[in-house]
């Protein structure tokens, strides 16, 4: 089956940042999540598969077209969720659907009153009457009510209050049920996707640092906690980030074997958080904080 995804040496420079050589594949039936810090390249990428920038070298496919020649037949197919909606705020939500239903050649009307109906939206207030986590349902509900098969979000949950986050990553999950869609979901609530991510990317500098399954990356990465007399030369060159204080020091390594085989039983070794491996793994290696 044709990847729904695939970046393939992709770069994008400016002034002051670039984008390095991007490869990225995301087979249909999963969710990737796609992490890094702020001006890491989280949405200089998805502009970039949106075909909102040009790339300089490289190619991207949706559906094995090529995002720039077959830019509408994708867009097409596509559903986008992002942090800030730009809507005529003074139109209600039922103006402005009628206003974008028509661009889409799969609209289901029977579709859209479905969510309505679920997210409780109220069709006859204006875009500015409603609350963040409002405005965020009506966007979710116009990307899904044209049978998107590819979901692309850019902080979706961001400034949401918990009960609503909880709410759309439920939405998200069942959409999955169905093994021809796929999202993939650039965040920095990590949380959000130790709940429904199945594949995550980080990228960091405008370069990808790693790209796996997440279960995966949970079950080889590891949190090392030890007393700072077990800490030299050879032990800090297994380590990704390193934070010590006159006590002790605590770090991530990418192999549990290799931090039992140094250390033995001389450390705790524990599972990371997506946040672990996130925070850790951009601090770099050489770089050493004290707390």
């Amino acid at each position: 089956m044709t990847n729904i995804l695939e970046m393939s040496n992709v770069s994008k420079s400016y002034k002051d940042f670039s984008l390095k050589n991007i490869n990225l594949t995301l087979e249909r039936g999963y969710i990737m999540g796609f992490i890094g810090p702020n001006g890491a390249g989280k949405s200089t990428t998805i502009k970039l598969i949106m075909n909102l920038i040009k790339k300089d070298s490289g190619n991207i496919t949706l559906f094995g077209l090529d995002n720039e020649k077959d830019e509408l037949t994708i867009k097409d197919r596509i559903g986008f969720v992002y942090d800030e909606n730009h809507f005529y705020e003074d139109l209600t939500i039922q103006q402005l659907k009628s206003i974008i239903s028509p661009f889409y050649s799969r609209w289901d009307e029977a579709v859209f009153k479905k969510y309505v109906a679920a997210f409780d939206l109220p069709v006859k207030k204006q875009i500015k009457q409603l609350s963040k986590g409002m405005k965020m349902k009506f966007s979710l509900a116009i990307a899904l009510s044209h049978h998107a098969e590819f979901l692309i979000m850019d902080e979706p949950t961001s400034g949401l209050d918990p009960l609503v986050r909880s709410e759309l990553l439920e939405v998200l999950q069942s959409l999955l049920e169905d093994e021809n869609k796929s999202i993939f979901f650039s965040t920095h609530i990590t949380s959000d996707l130790d709940k429904i991510a199945d594949f995550i990317t980080l990228i960091h500098n405008g370069e990808i640092m790693l790209s796996k399954p997440k279960d995966e990356l949970l079950e080889e990465y590891c949190i090392v906690k030890g007393d700072k007399e077990k800490l030299h030369a050879a032990n800090r060159e297994t380590f990704i980030g390193l934070r010590e204080n006159a006590y002790g020091f605590e770090a991530l390594s990418t192999s549990k074997k290799d931090v039992r085989r140094r250390f033995g039983d001389s450390v705790l070794i524990e599972k990371p958080t997506l946040e672990d491996i996130l925070v850790f793994s951009t601090r770099g290696v050489n770089r050493v904080s004290t707390y």
